[in-house]
């Protein structure tokens, strides 16, 4: 690594605490469990809508101290009480439809794949073309939201290594850190890429790319 993307990568990580949203839902995706995967798949239906991150943040927090972590608990709350947390918690303009989708994602859930999404892995034959196809089988989930979901799940779904969404490699580019998966993978160990990841889309929300640029 050349030493300005060195220090370029430093800065990242140190401005946002080398850590994942997902991290900061208190999530622990490293175990590939059915509850972490579950309701990361809820975050990134959330942070996927047209929505401030750290409001979809806020809501996808507030669904898990909620108790909602699981699809069976998603399926077994009533429509108003996920309204309610989501009206509470930045949600608010999104809070009808999406406990609409939420229920529509838990059902799904538990009838496709029995409430694990391991499942739906396996089902794809840990093919990362039919995962998306599969995960977009989901209400609410798109091609951006399944980016979302598989830019902290390559962590320990090993077919989706190297990955990046098409919003880092564009911050990617601007600090000269490359333009593909595998050169920005390069930069740091692979449990860490994740965070990367997050620090660039983060830098980029935050219009911080030409301060970093230039420090």
């Amino acid at each position: 690594m050349a030493a300005s993307s060195k220090h370029v990568v430093e800065r990242l990580m140190t401005r946002y605490g080398g850590e994942t949203y997902a991290q900061a839902m208190g999530l622990d995706l490293s175990q590939n469990t059915p509850m972490p995967l579950f309701l990361w798949l809820v975050a990134a239906n959330l942070f996927s809508a047209r929505i401030g991150a750290e409001q979809a943040l806020q809501a996808a927090k507030a669904l898990k101290a909620g108790g909602l972590t699981s699809a069976e608990r998603m399926a077994a709350a009533t429509w108003k009480e996920r309204v309610l947390i989501l009206n509470r918690n930045g949600y608010a303009r999104f809070d009808e439809k999406t406990s609409t989708f939420l229920k529509d994602m838990a059902d799904h859930c538990l009838e496709a794949y029995g409430g694990d999404l391991r499942k739906l892995r396996e089902a794809a034959g840990r093919d990362p073309a039919e995962e998306r196809r599969l995960l977009k089988q989901f209400k609410g989930i798109g091609d951006v939201g399944a980016d979302i979901f598989f830019r902290e799940v390559q962590r320990v779904w090993d077919e989706l290594y190297p990955f990046a969404d098409a919003r880092a490699l564009k911050a990617a580019h601007k600090l000269g850190l490359g333009d593909d998966a595998q050169t920005l993978a390069a930069h740091v160990e692979r449990a860490k890429f994740p965070a990367l990841l997050t620090a660039l889309v983060r830098a980029d929300l935050d219009k911080a790319l030409g301060d970093l640029a230039a420090a």
